[in-house]
C-alpha cells in the first residue's frame, strides 16, 4: 500500500461507485441514485479484424446507510455481433473515519450472458477496498487498494482469478481531478485506466481515459486497448 505523509483532510466525494474499474469506498446516500453511461471503443484497432465498441448503462441507488445496489447492462459490439452481460451488483462500507479520512468498504458484482448463453459462462467479482485521504498542496489526494478473487466454474472464466485493485485521485483544481485505477493479473479485468475526472453543473460528472490491458503490449500484440469516457450524474 502507497502511504503518504502529510495532514489528513476531509472533503465531499462524489457519488460513484468507481473510479474508472476499480470501486471506490463511496456509497450513495440513502434517497439518491446515481446514474451513468460508459463507451469504450478499441483504439487502436487490431490489423485486419473488426474492432470492439462496448456500451454500458449503469444505475447505483443508496439503499440504507453506508449500502449501495444497482444494475450494470454492458453491450460489446464486434464482427457485427452484439455480446451483452446483466450485472448485478452491492457495495457496503462497513468502516468510516471521517477525522482521519479513511474508509473500508466490500462488494460483488456478478456476470451473468445475455445474449450467447452457449459461448459464455457467469462468473462474479468480489473485492475489499480500503481508501485513504492525504493532503496535497491545496487539494486532498485520495488512495485505494485491495484484494479482489473471482467466483466462477472451471470454464466459465479464464486467466488468472485473483489479484489486488488500486485507485488514485489527485484533484487540480474544484472541478478537475487527475485518477487512474488499475486491476492486476491478464483476464476479464486486467486493466490500468489513467485519466482526468471534471466536475460538471447539475451533479454532473465526465471521466476520460484510456484502457490498456495487462496483456496489450505481449507478442503477438492484441491490441486490448481502449478509449474509456462516462458520463454521470446524481439524482434526485
Amino acid at each position: 500500500m502507497v502511504l503518504a505523509l502529510g495532514t489528513v483532510v476531509v472533503e465531499p466525494v462524489a457519488a460513484q461507485s468507481t473510479i474508472f474499474n476499480v470501486p471506490t469506498t463511496d456509497t450513495v446516500a440513502v434517497g439518491k441514485g446515481y446514474f451513468e453511461f460508459d463507451y469504450l471503443p478499441q483504439i487502436p484497432g487490431p490489423d485486419g479484424g473488426d474492432r470492439f465498441q462496448t456500451f454500458t448503462p449503469r444505475i447505483v441507488v443508496g439503499v440504507v446507510p453506508n449500502v449501495e445496489a444497482g444494475v450494470n447492462v454492458s453491450n460489446t459490439h464486434v464482427g457485427g455481433e452484439t455480446f451483452s452481460l446483466f450485472q448485478p451488483n452491492a457495495k457496503y462500507k462497513f468502516y468510516a473515519d471521517d477525522q482521519k479520512g479513511l474508509a473500508a468498504a466490500a462488494g460483488f458484482i456478478w456476470y451473468i450472458p445475455i445474449t450467447h448463453r452457449d459461448e459464455a459462462g457467469t462468473f462474479g467479482l468480489v473485492y475489499g477496498n480500503f481508501s485513504m485521504k492525504v493532503k496535497s498542496g491545496d487539494h486532498g489526494r485520495r488512495f485505494t487498494v485491495g484484494p479482489y478473487g473471482v467466483v466462477a466454474g472451471e470454464d466459465d472464466f479464464s486467466g488468472t482469478k485473483g489479484g489486488v485493485l488500486a485507485g488514485y485521485e489527485q484533484p487540480v483544481t474544484s472541478k478537475v481531478s487527475i485518477v487512474a485505477d488499475w486491476f492486476s493479473g491478464k483476464n476479464f479485468f486486467g486493466f490500468f485506466t489513467p485519466g482526468v475526472s471534471i466536475t460538471l453543473p447539475r451533479n454532473g460528472l465526465l471521466n476520460i481515459g484510456y484502457s490498456f490491458g495487462n496483456d496489450s503490449f505481449e507478442s503477438p500484440s492484441n491490441d486490448n486497448r481502449a478509449l474509456f469516457v462516462y458520463y454521470g450524474v446524481t439524482f434526485p
